[in-house]
């Protein structure tokens, strides 16, 4: 007799050995027809996997998290099977779940075309529709690679060859094709329904550019139409709100080949990337924070002292100069502990804050380059506390309400906490590491925030939390950090005079708000599609005239908006009002104010806002004062307040 115990608690009795598709069976025939596969004590295995001992089952469906994550493995096997269908030459390689999809990796004489993506998914449909069964087999590893060489599969057995002597492995069939898996997979390729192939792209076998070139297809799999539906109108959204877009259109910023992973800043981009800066530098003095600036490029001995050296030399940009090597900085850290070392510090003046818009290098690849959200060259709203081990949870703690209240002004209000433990490379003993995590963690539950550990993923000289916000369409950013550093400050001789006149080693914590600032404006541009906040707004007011004869008006009104503190200008151009108005929207400027000859005679201005929105007719005091109360961190939300909308 077996007994299975269900999630709810209860338990069932068998006979004899019994299916995971058995129990689900046994529990109702909805369920049965539901199943993708079971949880067998903690082990997700195919349904037709056999339980022959008491054990706890879950039956896993496509409500699940991994119910999901099994569809997109499955339907990158069922792509790999139709390719080898209408491409019978092609090689099949990988084909693993990525986050949204999946992708599989083949090779071919050429590469495939937008033609060839569209007949390899109505294949894929077809052989969902055969609603044939997936079968597991187990086999000893010399028999697969005998198997996969005979069909002239040559990376396939390359990559079982890998796998150690005397091993079995499994292997999935379906209608004709049968390829390498640990699984599972769904029980029949009628369970792959909604599903759809995205692009193509070169990627070298195993990820060696001396390899060959193969042809990467990426995908996206669903449990049900509305979710797929879903994710391709997000994508839709995030193609129009693409920040490389909107920065041509606006005229923000470019990036080219002569700098790759530098950022050529227009004026309207430039206008923001201040506005930007100088709210974090007032964020900076309202907290305690004195601004510091160190150099661009420190000498080698500095990072080797560091441990920058050894665990990050790869990714420095370095030079040298009369016989000495110097690293172009990756970071402000360093740099920081040694304005910290100009002078002997009392643990009276701890905490000891320092904050530095520094820029920073990296020598990223060039492949993973992306617009000014990954770059080369950037800044960082850098800050380094030095403090004693007892007040490491209250900076940590006030950090934290600081972080929320900066995102909850740029309009990003849902935070993600994730806490990074020690990674395998990393220096300072464990008793260290033990102290920095417990900190983080106190500092989290004192807070009330919930959060995700992540193991292995802090940096090499202490662990950290990583606040990351969730913007308009869904997507996760990971921006802030705060790490608890016991070891930079004893690598680098870092001191403090304690209560007892010994000399102590202060700990260090390493903070940042936005992270790099190219970064969080891209994000900034992507979340508002471009139409930012009147306080971020490069170019917040156009006065428009209707003729030449209130271009004198139209200017004098500018003069006073700028005398306010706007940024404003004026559009005279000898064109019809219609087009100025058309012309400014595609700008994406915040307001449009319209000058007429009666505004122009009564000190009026007719605004119009953002979705030809009709605020109506207004003196020049009242808009001001309307744009000034707009014109704050935090007040994108204000709008209807302030100044109503006409209602026609």
């Amino acid at each position: 007799m077996i007994q299975i115990q269900l999630p709810d608690g209860s338990k069932r009795a068998f006979d004899g050995p019994v299916t995971v598709a058995q129990v689900a069976a046994s529990i109702g025939s909805g369920l049965a027809k539901a199943a993708l596969a079971g949880k067998v004590d903690g082990k997700l295995v195919d349904t037709s996997h056999v339980i022959d001992r008491d054990s706890s089952l879950a039956i896993v469906t496509d409500r699940d998290a991994d119910g999901l994550e099994i569809i997109r493995h499955s339907t990158a096997h069922l792509l790999a099977y139709a390719v080898k269908e209408l491409f019978p030459e092609a090689q099949v390689t990988i084909g693993p779940v990525i986050e949204d999809g999946f992708y599989y990796d083949f090779s071919y004489h050429r590469p495939f075309t937008p033609e060839d993506l569209a007949k390899i998914e109505a294949r894929m449909a077809e052989l969902a529709k055969k609603d044939e069964p997936v079968v597991r087999k187990v086999v000893p590893r010399d028999e697969a690679v005998a198997y996969f060489k005979g069909i002239g599969e040559a990376y396939k057995a390359e990559i079982i060859e890998s796998i150690p002597a005397g091993e079995d492995v499994s292997l999935y069939s379906e209608g004709g094709f049968t390829d390498l898996c640990r699984g599972p997979h769904v029980p029949s390729t009628g369970k792959l329904k909604h599903f759809k192939l995205m692009k193509v792209a070169g990627a070298y076998w195993r990820g060696d550019h001396r390899n060959e070139m193969l042809q990467r297809v990426y995908g996206t799999a669903w449990a049900k139409k509305e979710d797929l539906d879903a994710y391709l109108f997000r994508l839709e959204e995030a193609e129009k709100r693409d920040h490389r877009k909107i920065g041509r259109l606006l005229e923000l910023f470019h990036v080219q080949d002569e700098a790759p992973g530098m950022v050529f800043w227009h004026p309207n981009g430039w206008r923001i990337w201040q506005v930007v800066e100088q709210y974090m530098r007032r964020v900076y003095e309202d907290n305690g924070y004195q601004e510091v600036k160190g150099p661009q490029i420190l000498d080698r001995t500095l990072w080797e002292k560091s441990g920058h050296w050894e665990n990050y030399k790869d990714n420095m940009f370095t030079t040298e100069s009369e016989k000495r090597t110097y690293a172009v900085k990756p970071m402000n850290c360093p740099g920081h502990v040694q304005i910290y070392n100009a002078g002997l510090h009392s643990y009276r003046e701890l905490p000891l804050r320092y904050g530095e818009f520094g820029a920073c290098h990296r020598n990223e690849s060039s492949g993973s380059l992306h617009g000014i959200m990954r770059v080369r060259g950037f800044t960082q709203d850098d800050g380094h506390i030095f403090c004693t081990e007892e007040q490491i949870q209250a900076e940590c703690v006030a950090f934290n309400e600081l972080l929320k209240r900066v995102y909850a002004d740029f309009g990003f209000t849902e935070i993600i906490y994730k806490l990074s433990t020690r990674p395998e490379k990393r220096v300072g003993s464990d008793e260290i590491w033990d102290k920095a995590e417990a900190a983080l963690k106190a500092a989290l539950d004192a807070v009330g925030a919930p959060w995700q550990e992540l193991p292995g993923e802090g940096a090499f000289y202490g662990p950290k939390i990583e606040y990351s916000l969730k913007d308009a369409l869904g997507r996760i950013w990971q921006c802030g950090t705060m790490q608890v550093d016991f070891n930079m400050p004893v690598r680098l001789g870092a001191e403090y005079v304690a209560e007892d006149n010994t000399r102590r080693h202060p700990v260090m914590l390493h903070r940042a708000i936005l992270g790099s600032l190219e970064r969080f404006i891209g994000i900034l541009i992507e979340n508002y599609a471009g139409a930012l906040p009147l306080w971020l707004a490069p170019r917040q007011i156009a006065v428009a005239s209707i003729t030449s004869e209130q271009n004198a008006y139209a200017e004098s009104v500018v003069q006073r908006l700028r005398a306010a503190g706007l940024r404003a200008e004026a559009d005279l151009r000898a064109e019809k009002i219609s087009y100025k108005i058309r012309e400014l929207s595609l700008q994406k400027l915040p307001f449009i104010a319209v000058v007429g000859a009666k505004e122009a005679n009564q000190g009026q201005l007719a605004v119009r806002g953002r979705g030809n929105v009709d605020h109506g007719v207004v003196t020049v005091e009242a808009f001001i004062a309307a744009m000034q109360a707009l014109n704050q961190p935090g007040a994108h939300d204000r709008v209807a307040e302030v100044l109503p909308a006409v209602v026609k």
